[in-house]
């Protein structure tokens, strides 16, 4: 590594001489201000009878360059593809063509020249000019491995949209999803709108907000966490269909599919219901998978997922019948509830109530099996504070939520519009946020002001637009399809790495007189008993947050066997995922398999747990990243 920075500095420092040798001879490239492109590559190469013989200019990046004494071939880059041109001193001119030889990958460059096909049979163009339009001072990475390394990727996208045309792909589908989306509702006569990001109460989802401060209010407040209440207010002013496509703010965990800034679309639609929910959501979805992906069959990650085919529709409860045996329309009480929860493994707190502990079994046994679409409908009345109850069922709500591929795809209601039941069920919000749920909701005074006034039966959708981006590009993280995803600060990092490295000065002496320990343990164990526990080093090669859970972080391990191992360890409260991929830690990998939410953990990572005035304390055990994995403790 140490040799490898050498050798960039090397030609960071040629490259700078380079441009400081432009800048004398009067050919500063960051002087020029425009440059006429008449054709792109890929435009060139489609239409090349047209076009054969005929003069075009174009621009990009010189990713490709062998120089042939007085001729010599280059590779430009640009939006589309990529196009060869060959350059000859006689016929661009020989200080010209001296410019040409210094130029270096990476560089932005325009060409001028007329259309041809070279004796190997590609589209190409014959140069009789090449200007540097912009001159790059820090070299790309290795071209036959492009950029592989995932932080790097997510942290510099814009490298990797150089080095990586599927990256490229993934963002142009994506602007055309969102495109066609529009497209999509415009045609049904919908109208898309604007409403406020940051809010004094963050309602509408189950989720921690952010929180900041107006200096010229001198008022806390608190980032959009959904788009729901707004677009209510808008039903009831009158504007009959509305949609919003835009960022909201969650304070949670990062993970394969979840990001703390993430982009939805919420639709209203007045005098329909979930049914017409139903039916806009199947027929968007079949048109974007037919417009976009050409088919409405699609393949995501090996699997076929058939969106042409009516998708299928299961109330909650016959869900949980189908993939359990248990049936809730025959449990009548809570305790009841939690007696079928203890009897099948389901982790519940003591506020939930029989509504929770469905959504708990839910969770945990039927989501993994919903790989084709699927509406899964009637929740619970415990679990949806805004939407209608359903008239046959009082203790069930007419919504429903889309599964694909194991995903939550959208979240649909027939929208409460009743103002007295409202209120009551934010008073049990309020109640319930009392009793320690931080996702709960709060009372909105303004939004029942609203409901006051009258809504009409509306019917309301909130999609994740990244989740759906994902499934039609086959990308099997939310950073592939996010441009810039959150990120932890390198410069935290360094800050941290630092002080772990440096021993504390005398006046930095850590006060351990607050701290407590547990009692070591009187009973001793004999030798043989714990050298069969085997201790092993293991490196992180992934950690996300288990869904659904507050928590447990799942880690996939390299144990140095070959084959990776995953442990599940409830640290959540202490470090967030990516935090952790990298490093060293040790493990206790002959434990049998435990399953937790549904998923087997196969050992034990150590800690070491304490407490600190009053509250606990965790440090997950880190060593030396030289350790190599597998090496067994002793």
């Amino acid at each position: 590594m140490a040799q490898q920075n050498k050798d960039t500095n090397e030609l960071i420092k040629v490259r700078r001489q380079k441009l400081s040798d432009l800048q004398e001879a009067g050919k500063n490239p960051f002087e020029i201000t425009k440059y006429d492109v008449t054709h792109h590559s890929v435009e060139i190469k489609d239409n090349y009878d047209e076009l054969e013989g005929k003069e075009v200019s174009v621009a990009g990046r010189l990713m490709f360059k062998r120089v042939m004494g007085k001729a010599s071939f280059c590779n430009v880059q640009d939006l589309q593809g990529s196009i060869q041109a060959y350059v000859a001193r006689d016929e661009i001119g020989v200080e010209e063509y001296k410019d040409f030889k210094k130029m270096d990958i990476g560089d932005i460059v325009g060409i001028k020249g007329t259309v041809f096909t070279t004796k190997t049979g590609e589209k190409s163009i014959h140069a009789t000019e090449v200007l540097l339009l912009s001159k790059s001072l820090r070299p790309l990475p290795e071209k036959f491995h492009g950029l592989t390394d995932t932080d790097t990727r997510y942290r510099q996208r814009y490298v990797d949209l150089i080095m990586n045309a599927e990256s490229k792909e993934v963002f142009i589908k994506r602007s055309r999803i969102i495109k066609e989306i529009r497209k999509f509702l415009d045609g049904r006569g919908f109208m898309e709108v604007e409403t406020p990001m940051l809010v004094s109460n963050a309602g509408g989802a189950a989720a921690r907000p952010f929180e900041t401060h107006y200096n010229a209010l001198n008022e806390d407040v608190k980032l959009r966490i959904s788009l729901e209440l707004y677009l209510k207010r808008l039903i009831v002013g009158g504007l009959e269909k509305v949609y919003e496509i835009g960022r909201v703010f969650r304070n949670e965990g990062v993970d394969t599919r979840h990001n703390p800034e993430f982009t939805l679309m919420e639709l209203y639609q007045a005098y329909t219901d979930y049914e017409g929910m139903m039916e806009l959501t199947e027929s968007m979805f079949r048109y974007l998978a037919e417009t976009v992906c050409g088919s409405a069959v699609i393949s995501y990650n090996g699997t076929e997922i058939d969106l042409s085919k009516p998708f299928e529709r299961i109330t909650m409860n016959d869900a949980i019948k189908k993939y359990t045996g248990v049936d809730f329309d025959t449990v009548e009480t809570d305790e009841e509830a939690k007696a079928l929860a203890d009897q099948h493994n389901v982790e519940y707190e003591e506020r939930h109530t029989k509504g929770d502990i469905i959504n708990l079994f839910f969770e945990e046994f039927c989501e993994k099996e919903l790989i084709q679409p699927t509406f899964v409908m009637d929740h619970p009345l415990a679990i949806s504070p805004l939407t209608k109850k359903k008239p046959s069922d009082p203790d069930k709500v007419e919504r429903f939520e889309l599964f694909i591929n194991t995903w939550e795809m959208c979240n649909a209601y027939s929208e409460l519009n009743d103002p007295i039941d409202q209120r009551e069920r934010f008073a049990q919000q309020d109640a319930n946020a009392a009793a320690g749920d931080e996702e709960a909701e709060h009372t909105d005074e303004d939004f029942l002001n609203a409901l006051e006034i009258g809504m009409p039966p509306t019917g309301g959708i909130g999609y994740g637009i990244d989740r759906l981006v994902m499934l039609l590009t086959d990308s099997q993280a939310i950073r592939d399809v996010l441009l810039f995803p959150t990120m932890k600060s390198l410069d935290a990092k360094k800050s941290t790495n630092k002080t772990a490295a440096q021993p504390a000065a005398p006046s930095e002496k850590i006060d351990f007189s607050k701290v407590k320990i547990e009692p070591l343990f009187e009973e001793m164990v004999d030798f043989d008993t714990f050298s069969k526990s085997d201790f092993r080093a293991v490196k992180v090669k992934e950690c996300e947050a288990v869904p659904k859970s507050k928590k447990l972080l799942k880690f996939v391990l390299d144990d140095g066997t070959g084959t990776d191992r995953v442990i599940l360890s409830g640290i959540h409260d202490y470090y967030e995922p990516e935090e952790l991929v990298g490093k060293t830690c040790i493990a206790i990998v002959n434990l049998p398999p435990r399953k937790m939410m549904g998923i087997d953990s196969c050992g034990m990572l150590i800690s070491a747990v304490y407490e600190n005035d009053g509250e606990e304390g965790l440090n997950l055990l880190m060593v030396d990243d030289r350790i190599p994995a597998g090496a067994k403790l002793y």
